[in-house]
């Protein structure tokens, strides 16, 4: 636990000094945010509706930003080699450098989220629970790329072929992501049923992230 926990505290420092994945996360955020009102006009009831589904695309679009580099560096320094002869279970140092980039990229996204619903015409008594959905959902979308950055750690400019791997995977998190949004605010299904189903995906995304990771990784050094 000491070596995961020390593992945790490099990737965050790590990640303030090459320039912090969650200012550049917030700014591309605020970046798409902002562009969409200006190409669909001052109708605010077609961008009330169409908001919550704003910020997830926004959300997952911005979880790709420095993901490529998750293994990539490590790889490149030898640092992966290390870390896989060490004590602590490949898996489980998977999902502390996954966990490590969503406290840097998608937790500031979420909590970022009500400002900029108000910016999209969210009501502001869905506000809530639109940030509820982003706070368990982004970790799903982490967890799905973490497995498309373990698969093209050893290329040097595998971005878009990581983009290309993990974003339609990432199609049934958005799914029930934005059918919860919309229900927070105002739709037709309780809430409740799609944030629970949402939960769900954030778990199997989990393991699903845990020993794919892994499992790529140990190939690829094979």
């Amino acid at each position: 636990m000491s070596a995961l926990g020390a593992l945790l505290s490099r990737e965050l420092k790590l990640a303030v000094r090459i320039g912090g994945g969650g200012a550049m996360g917030l700014v591309f955020f605020l970046m798409l945010v902002t562009i969409v009102p200006f190409a669909i006009g001052p109708d605010l009831n077609l961008l009330s509706r169409i908001g919550p589904a704003i910020l997830w695309i926004a959300a997952a679009l911005a979880t790709l930003l420095g993901l490529d580099r998750l293994f990539q560096a490590d790889a490149e320094d030898g640092s992966l080699d290390l870390i896989m002869m060490g004590e602590a279970p490949l898996e489980l140092v998977v999902v502390v450098k996954a966990f490590a980039h969503w406290l840097t990229t998608g937790l500031p996204l979420a909590l970022a989220a009500p400002l900029f619903g108000l910016l999209l015409a969210l009501p502001t008594e869905a506000l809530a629970s639109v940030t509820a959905t982003l706070l368990v959902g982004t970790p799903a979308l982490t967890f799905i790329g973490t497995v498309g950055a373990a698969l093209t750690a050893s290329l040097r400019r595998g971005g878009l072929v990581l983009s290309i791997l993990v974003l339609p995977l990432m199609v049934p998190v958005l799914i029930f992501g934005v059918s919860a949004s919309n229900a927070a605010t105002g739709g037709t299904i309780p809430f409740l049923t799609p944030f629970l189903v949402l939960c769900g995906l954030t778990l199997f995304s989990l393991v699903l992230g845990a020993f794919g990771a892994a499992g790529a990784l140990r190939a690829g050094q094979g």
